[in-house]
């Protein structure tokens, strides 16, 4: 069975991505850092929740 994941969230995603791999390399100190940044922008929206729950108080 397949997920009921929309088209248009796919895109988000991956403009989501992009952006932040483009944020995260642009601003590395040496490659690794580049690799890490790289990292980063694959699960970028783990960090959008946790800072949302942490400003919010939960």
């Amino acid at each position: 069975m397949e997920g009921k994941c929309s088209h248009s969230s796919n895109a988000i995603y991956g403009l989501g991505f992009i952006g932040a791999a483009i944020y995260y390399i642009t601003h590395a100190t040496g490659f690794w850092m580049g690799v890490l940044g790289f990292l980063k922008a694959i699960v970028w929206p783990v960090f959008l929740i946790y800072d949302a729950l942490k400003v919010l108080g939960a």
